[in-house]
């Protein structure tokens, strides 16, 4: 089972990107962040032509996710329990079945938090409070469990390119980044680093300065699994290709296999 995870940034600027991608690569179960569209503008009909299922928890102009998956989801669940602005969409999840099995899968936004002298960085890390609670309650029924998203998290100097340039952003800041082990502390696995330790494995190039020809670029999409999960992981990946594309998202695709079988 193949489970990947995408900011999109802006799914109607990049809907043919986005059908390209599934079908050169044909996922099982995809997270879409950053969507920017309302769940009814959300354009669904390109995507179950293909033969996914579609769940969106949309909000307009801003935010936004969307869970794709060739079997049907079960549990859909839009927003996280306890979150400090519900009127951000931000996270969703849903059961998925697998073989035999089900995984269960949330997709999330995290809050970016910058400027880190604003009340935007409190919000980021009351999110992440009440994401890791969450994950607690989820990880208590023991199943199969993947959480993928754009975290907004730089977790180690290892995950930039130039780690001196972020000292002073949400993304790297002492907070943030302890948060992030109190993620793993609960159990959690960072997939990618399970699989790839080496430097150099970025998920993020921005615009600017010209750091995709440079390779200047920062890992801050994450899949997260629990132990159970853990034990099925088979491999994973990056779509570092998708930034070489014409009118391209800043983030390219992250994804994990798993033996379900």
């Amino acid at each position: 089972m193949k489970i990947a995870t995408w900011n999109i940034n802006g799914v109607k600027a990049r809907i043919e990107s986005l059908i390209v991608w599934l079908k050169q690569t044909s996922p099982d179960v995809v997270c879409l962040q950053e969507i920017k569209s309302q769940t009814e503008l959300f354009p669904a009909a390109d995507i179950e032509a293909l033969g996914y299922n579609v769940a969106v928890h949309g909000q307009k102009g801003f935010n936004g996710v969307a869970l794709l998956s060739k079997a049907p989801m079960e549990d859909i669940r839009r927003g996280l329990p306890g979150e400090p602005d519900e009127a951000q969409s931000r996270y969703i999840e849903a059961v998925i079945p697998a073989g035999n099995r089900v995984v269960r899968v949330g997709g999330l936004y995290l809050p970016n938090g910058n400027p880190i002298a604003t009340p935007k960085f409190d919000y980021k890390l009351a999110w992440m409070g009440c994401f890791e609670a969450h994950a607690r309650s989820l990880l208590a029924n023991e199943e199969l469990l993947v959480l993928a998203g754009d975290y907004n998290v730089i977790p180690d100097p290892v995950d930039a390119k130039t780690p001196a340039a972020w000292v002073e952003d949400a993304l790297f800041q002492p907070q943030s980044r302890a948060a992030w082990r109190r993620f793993q502390a609960l159990g959690l696995t960072d997939a990618v680093r399970a699989c790839h330790p080496e430097p150099g494995v970025f998920t993020f190039w921005d615009y600017q300065a010209g750091a995709w020809p440079k390779d200047n670029g920062i890992r801050i999409d994450h899949l997260l699994l629990s132990p159970q999960a853990t034990d099925r992981l088979t491999g994973c990946g990056i779509d570092k290709f998708t930034r070489a594309w014409e009118k391209p998202s800043d983030h390219v695709p992250v994804w994990v296999e798993l033996d379900v079988g």
